[in-house]
């Protein structure tokens, strides 16, 4: 069973299992004598649905025995801890479970498979589980792909966030913004100006695509190139520039070509506009 594991995990958890499912036994396991898989990639479950499953399993039982592993301690949860935790949580002493043979490399991929194809897990634990199956088992990004029925691309792109800073994790993992902002936050350099738009992102409720494309500005009007293009510009453009900004209250631009030169004033709204405006008038008077 095992060499056929690893194909079996793009097609779902059942499939891993038909080959032997009408000899299958299901046993009434004591609690105590369970501990969750070691390799659950999972780290919170949800309390609220934990709560609506205990309530369910109060009146209706366990209506899925789970699949554990026989050790000599007792029993490994292979397929089913949030039964198990429900379980816990309704008073039960027992539950159904289904006993299986197993590796610990189908452990392994069996609790992330499970825990995917629910939909369970947030984007770092995701990724973290592919690290955790790339470096336990030695495989590569295509490999784990395609034992997980994934595309490499896409296993490829997760992983790319285990290179955030730990700062812009936490803000994943607390949903204040989303893996896709993640790997898009990528595109800066910096961790500090990372942070910074990471919390203009919340803020302004901006959507992906909208963080690319102010992403894809602040690279194109980088530090290094306005520091560049201010050391090429005549001193007395950079003066009259700074004088301007001081007597105005905002950004001045002042640019020169051969034959014709241009003054940029910024606005960011109708009243600072009148402001502006008002000021610019006196100074002419």
């Amino acid at each position: 069973m095992a060499r056929g594991l690893g194909k079996g995990l793009g097609r779902g958890l059942d499939a891993l299992f038909q080959d032997n499912r009408e000899d299958e036994i299901i046993e009434e396991i004591a609690l105590t004598s369970l501990r969750p898989n070691p390799y659950q990639p999972r780290h919170e479950f949800d309390e609220h649905a934990l709560n609506e499953l205990s309530e369910s399993i109060k009146i209706h039982g366990v209506l899925q025995p789970i699949v554990v592993r026989k050790t000599v301690k007792g029993y490994d949860i292979v397929v089913g801890e949030r039964r198990f935790r429900a379980s816990k949580l309704a008073g039960k002493t027992k539950i159904p479970a289904i006993v299986k043979e197993l590796t610990d490399q189908q452990m392994m991929e069996l609790a992330i498979i499970e825990n995917l194809q629910r939909e369970d897990l947030n984007p770092l634990e995701e990724a973290k589980s592919y690290q955790f199956l790339i470096d336990q088992l030695k495989l590569t990004q295509a490999e784990t792909a395609d034992r997980l029925g994934k595309s490499r691309p896409y296993v490829a792109n997760m992983l790319r966030l285990l290179n955030l800073p730990a700062d812009i994790k936490k803000l994943i993992d607390e949903k204040k913004i989303s893996g896709g902002h993640g790997r898009t936050l990528l595109g800066l350099k910096d961790a500090t100006l990372m942070m910074t738009v990471a919390q203009k992102v919340i803020k302004e409720s901006m959507s992906v695509r909208q963080l690319e494309a102010y992403i894809k500005e602040v690279n194109a009007e980088g530090k290094p190139q306005k520091e560049k293009k201010e050391k090429q510009k005549p001193k007395f453009l950079v003066k009259h520039e700074q004088n301007l900004k001081e007597r105005l209250g905002t950004k001045v631009e002042i640019s020169k070509s051969r034959k014709k030169g241009k003054i940029a004033i910024e606005f960011t709204s109708e009243e600072e506009f009148n402001r502006l405006i008002s000021l610019l008038e006196h100074l002419g008077n």
